[in-house]
Parts: structure tokens; C-alpha cells; sequence
């Protein structure tokens, strides 16, 4: 077995103080340091900064830019670069430039000064998406600065909106602009291909599916009064009372041919005869839970609503839940929902998306294998599938094949995983160099 199969807490590669950061590095922070935080439902900073900093970054290596603004704000930005066989289907190229919410004061640094320090580039979007973003760009830049011209088109598209399923963004994108991605086949994008850690060897995870999104509302009435009452008919507590139902609800593992592919490499990589998908999770360390919740439904409650004094019973009490299921499966998981919480309470659709999973297979498979293989060599590069969602959903309804492949490197101790939305967000510098290396091999491949 070759020593770069071995992982561990790897050295951080930083410059020496006061060195100028790599262009990666520097894009990826420059993007950081443009705020544009999503809350969803329609309230939201607006994308047009950023997008404006990556439409004259495109237009700076002589490609034009086109933007697309369905509502105020939430701009969208694309370009195409010529390939030499315009008669090979093109690939895409994509990102989100918006992030979540950051509460300050739980950092410990400012989540938009992009801050580099101990060898990472810290704030919000340096894992979700702002590094895989500024890999694209700068990869691109690379071949073009020096005289390059990729054998097929290569469309870049950088989305508003993810955040919020793509309402705004990609969806609205796909239906008003589908000329974007004209002759379009396949598509890379974020949450893939990076590296994790089975006990102490390492291996890469790339991205061939992602579990159907619904996010619904539950509500539950009951009778106003006053709050001193003996008072058996509260909104309040018949919620609560199915949020802890629904909360705590554990449901069965249900594997695919990707995640059977996926558990049966972790158990060939730990050397272990387990087939229990839990302890085979398990083995991956900080990585655990996102490997857990791609082979079952997750229905995480994220937000509650009711009353409007202290003294009043509310007549209405409602909760947010976050679902995320195996593609094919929503309609038997609503059912068992309701079931869960009761026929008292009712269910209402907020937002309701697709579930992808396409084969670990093809040309474009193996150049992406191949890609990781040249630049860390003897590691094996297993398929998953992302228990969230991307942007390659909408693509999907042009008939666009997807995959998640931004590659980086890391120290299997890091918590990669856990900083997507989490606190004091960051990404090693080496890491996004790597990325950037292979994702630039990757498309001079094609």
C-alpha cells in the first residue's frame, strides 16, 4: 500500500506570514468577504456583488459575460468557453454564490472578513460554496492565460439562490435561459470529491446522487384563552408533542446501488467484515454523520411559531421541518409523516424538489477518477450519495447529468462535513490549491 494511502493531521502548507495568498486562496476570500447571506423565503442580501466580482473576473480572460436577474438583487451569471469540437456535448461548470445566515457573535473570527490563519481560509461560504467557486474560476483562468482551449465547450454558471432551492436561482435560470446551457450533457458541481478518513487510510467521495428535498410546515389549532385556564385544547403543546414525535422518529436504512457501493469501499478500505451500515459509518470518523444520512430519511424540525402574548393561549401553533429523502420515496415518507404526528395535525408543502442518482460510470467518471489518481496517487475514489441537494437538480430537467466533484484533500481529523452551515467555517489553503490543480488537470482531460 502506498504512504499516500495513509492519512492523518497533515501539515498546513501556509505561505509564511506576510506572503501573498495564491489566487485561489485570494479569490475564494475576495468572494467571502462579499456578504450575501440568504434567509430564504424571498429575504436574502442579494447575489448582484458577487456576481458582478466573477463577471468582470470572466471578462478580464476575454469571455462574456451574461447575467440574468428575475427579481431585484438575485443575480445569476454564465459564460461559455469555445471548444475545439463544437460537436462534443459541452459540460457545465457551476456554483452558488449565496450562503446562509452567520451569527457573529458564535464565531471566532468576523464570518465575512475572510480571514486566513493556521494555515485556513475561515468564513462563511469557504466550504459552502465560495472555495468550489473560486476553483472554477481560477482553474479556467489557467488554460486561457495560457493560450488553452478545452476540447469541448465548457459553460460556467454561477447561481443565486441554492440556498433557498434554487427559487430564484438555478430554477428560474433553467426555464428562462435554458440557451445557456444549449448541447449540455453533464455537469460538475459542489459536494464531492473530497477526501475522508477510514481509520488510517484515505479515500475520496464522489457525488452521483442526492436525496429529494420537501420542506414542510406543520400545523396544529386548538382554542385561544387565557393563559391562568385549565386548558386541554392548546396548539401549543399538540404541536410539541408531534415535533418530539417527528424529531426523534427513527427510520430504517434503505440502501441504493450507490450507497451499498459506497459501505461495501469503506469495508474493504477498514479491512473489516462488518456489512452494518452504522458501524461501517462509523469508521469514517468526523464524516459519520453525513455518510449516515445518505441511506435514510432525515426529518430534522428547524423552526416553531406561535403566540403573540404571554398570557394568551394561541390558537395556532406551526413548526418547520427539513425532510430529505431517497429519490423515488416521498410520497410513502408524507404518509408515514402524517401517520407520526397525527390527523390532527396538518401538513403543508413549502417546497418540494427532486431526488437524483445516476450510475458511478462513463467517460466523464473515469477522467475525474483519474484526475484525483495523478495527483494522489493509489487512493480510491468511491461514489456517494449527498444527503442534501445542489444545483444539479434543476440542471437535471434539461437532461443535464450531475455530479459533485470539488476536490480537496484534507486531514481526515478535520470536520469537513460539519462546517457546511456549521461555525467558524473553514477550508486548508493547501486543500483549495489541490482542488484547484486537479480540477484544472481534470478539464484539459476532456
Amino acid at each position: 500500500m502506498a504512504d499516500t494511502e495513509r492519512t492523518g493531521t497533515a501539515a498546513t502548507g501556509a505561505a509564511p506570514a506576510g506572503a501573498e495568498p495564491s489566487e485561489v486562496v485570494r479569490i475564494a476570500r475576495d468572494l467571502i468577504r462579499i456578504d450575501t447571506t440568504n434567509w430564504g423565503a424571498g429575504r436574502a442580501k442579494g447575489e448582484r456583488e458577487a456576481a458582478e466580482f466573477v463577471g468582470a473576473y470572466l471578462e478580464s480572460l476575454g469571455l462574456r459575460a451574461e447575467y440574468y436577474e428575475p427579481v431585484p438583487r438575485r443575480t445569476n451569471v454564465s459564460a461559455r468557453i469555445p471548444g475545439r469540437d463544437r460537436t462534443r456535448p459541452a459540460l457545465v461548470l457551476h456554483g452558488h454564490l449565496d450562503v446562509v445566515p452567520a451569527v457573529a457573535e458564535d464565531w471566532s473570527v468576523d464570518p465575512f472578513e475572510g480571514v486566513i490563519r493556521d494555515g485556513m481560509l475561515w468564513g462563511r461560504g469557504a466550504v459552502d460554496m465560495k472555495n468550489m467557486d473560486a476553483m472554477i474560476l481560477t482553474s479556467v483562468a489557467e488554460l486561457l492565460r495560457a493560450g488553452e482551449q478545452p476540447d469541448r465547450d465548457i459553460v460556467l454558471a454561477f447561481f443565486s439562490d441554492e440556498e433557498n432551492g434554487g427559487v430564484e436561482g438555478s430554477q428560474r435560470v433553467v426555464r428562462d435561459r435554458p440557451e445557456w446551457f444549449a448541447g449540455a450533457t453533464e455537469a460538475i458541481s459542489e459536494v464531492g470529491g473530497y477526501s475522508i478518513g477510514v481509520g488510517d487510510r484515505r479515500a475520496y467521495l464522489l457525488q452521483v446522487g442526492e436525496k429529494a428535498l420537501m420542506w414542510i410546515r406543520l400545523v396544529a389549532r386548538g382554542r385561544a384563552g387565557h393563559g391562568s385556564r385549565v386548558h386541554p385544547d392548546n396548539a401549543v403543546t399538540r404541536l410539541a408533542e408531534a415535533v418530539a414525535r417527528l424529531g426523534t422518529a427513527r427510520w430504517p436504512v434503505e440502501l441504493t446501488d450507490t450507497t451499498r457501493a459506497l459501505l461495501d469501499g469503506i469495508g474493504t478500505l477498514a479491512e473489516t467484515d462488518s456489512r452494518d451500515p452504522d458501524e461501517l459509518a462509523a469508521l469514517t470518523g468526523p464524516a459519520e454523520a453525513f455518510i449516515r444520512s445518505s441511506y435514510q430519511t432525515v426529518t430534522n424540525p428547524t423552526g416553531l411559531t406561535s403566540g403573540y402574548k404571554h398570557n394568551v393561549i394561541p390558537d395556532l401553533a406551526e413548526a418547520t421541518v427539513d425532510v430529505r429523502v431517497l429519490p423515488g420515496t416521498e410520497d410513502a415518507v408524507l404518509a408515514e409523516i402524517q401517520r407520526i404526528v397525527g390527523d390532527e395535525i396538518r401538513i403543508e408543502m413549502f417546497l418540494r424538489d427532486i431526488g437524483l442518482e445516476i450510475p458511478f460510470e462513463g467517460d466523464l467518471v473515469d477522467q475525474m477518477v483519474a484526475a484525483l489518481g495523478r495527483h494522489d496517487p493509489g487512493v480510491p475514489v468511491l461514489p456517494y450519495l449527498l444527503g442534501a441537494g445542489t444545483d444539479n437538480k434543476a440542471l437535471s430537467t434539461l437532461g443535464i447529468a450531475g455530479y459533485g466533484f470539488a476536490p480537496l484533500k484534507l486531514p481526515h481529523d478535520l470536520d469537513f462535513t460539519g462546517m457546511f452551515h456549521g461555525v467558524d467555517e473553514r477550508v486548508p489553503l493547501d486543500a483549495l490549491e489541490f482542488g484547484q490543480r486537479v480540477l484544472t488537470d481534470l478539464i484539459r482531460s476532456l
